[in-house]
């Protein structure tokens, strides 16, 4: 639990992540859309990025074309924040169908060998090197069965490639396996019971804020804040937070709170008093350490989303500490 001291926070500079006006959404939001099948993800992304009228927008984990569901969409500064999703684990549900009649304890049997560490080479057609990796299968399960269509659920590390887990599935069971439709329902604290977006909404949405409605864009772009799911945070004086967003490392002086299970080497996010994302960084010392110390460093900033200037500047540089003041006039 986050507990702040009395410090109050400038009421004049940044604003809570659920008061902030529509542009400063555009630029510190995300969009949980639902992917239709058939285009791209860079497609998708591209349409959104045209309909709002950006000139960024990116994001998190590619769904090929004929995969639906949840691509979470970063936009202006909040593409910086995506790859926080990755740590997280994904849902998927789909339909495979096996080529061979096969009782229905078998397929449970192999997909429980399937579950926890699996080795996994990326298919011919994909974005990376075909190299064998390791990856984590958390569940893996039948939910219905029709003749040799099998209604099947998955959660599994980011970067895991269903596909393949279906065909390596089918091999073991000896009569293949082929996926038949792929959907991703979840991506972290993401989910699809909270609600996806579909494009069609996000249009009627635009038109409707054009109109000076902006409660439906409000309720389809979520601050980027939404979607930090439980990483540890550490909530940072004002005063710090224009050296953090210069790309400054945060020191313990800077420091109003912290999550108490944060260790050595584990990645933060650096909130400011109001609850916006600063910047993402890495614990160098465990939240134990930090709480009695006076002075040192107590994070990496390794990747700064909040946009310079958002709040005053307190600090001086190196350089100007150097400089020689000029003498006065003779």
């Amino acid at each position: 639990m986050l507990v702040l001291d009395e410090e109050g926070s400038d009421p004049e500079h940044g604003a809570e992540p659920g008061s902030r006006p529509v542009q400063s959404l555009f630029e510190y939001g995300l969009i949980p859309l639902d992917k239709p099948r058939g285009p791209t993800s860079h497609e998708v992304v591209a349409w959104t990025r045209k309909l709002l009228g950006l000139e960024k927008a990116g994001h998190s984990g590619t769904l090929d074309p004929p995969v639906s569901g949840l691509l979470p969409i970063g936009l202006g500064q909040s593409t910086r924040a995506l790859s926080l999703l990755l740590l997280y684990p994904k849902e998927y549900r789909g339909v495979m169908r096996v080529h061979s009649s096969v009782p229905k304890r078998e397929i449970e049997k192999v997909m429980a060998e399937f579950t926890g560490e699996i080795f996994q080479r990326p298919p011919q057609r994909s974005s990376v090197s075909r190299q064998t990796r390791t990856r984590t299968i958390y569940e893996f399960e039948t939910e219905e069965s029709v003749g040799n269509l099998q209604l099947f659920r998955v959660v599994c590390q980011s970067g895991t490639y269903i596909r393949k887990l279906i065909y390596d599935a089918g091999e073991v069971l000896g009569v293949g396996a082929t996926m038949v439709e792929l959907r991703r329902t979840k991506v972290g604290p993401l989910t699809e019971e909270r609600g996806f977006v579909t494009l069609h909404q996000l249009s009627d949405a635009v038109y409707r804020l054009k109109a000076g409605d902006e409660g439906p864009i409000r309720r389809m772009v979520l601050p980027i804040e939404e979607a930090l799911g439980p990483i540890g945070r550490i909530v940072v004086r004002d005063s710090a937070v224009d050296a953090i967003c210069h790309g400054a490392r945060l020191g313990i002086p800077g420091v109003l709170a912290l999550s108490p299970g944060i260790k050595r080497d584990d990645p933060v996010v650096v909130m400011s008093a109001k609850g916006e994302l600063v910047a993402i960084g890495k614990a160098l010392l465990s939240a134990e350490e930090i709480r009695p110390l006076k002075r040192g460093l107590a994070a990496s900033t390794d990747r700064v989303v909040m946009k310079a200037g958002t709040y005053p500047r307190m600090w001086k540089s190196h350089r100007a500490k150097a400089e020689p003041k000029a003498a006065p006039p003779s």
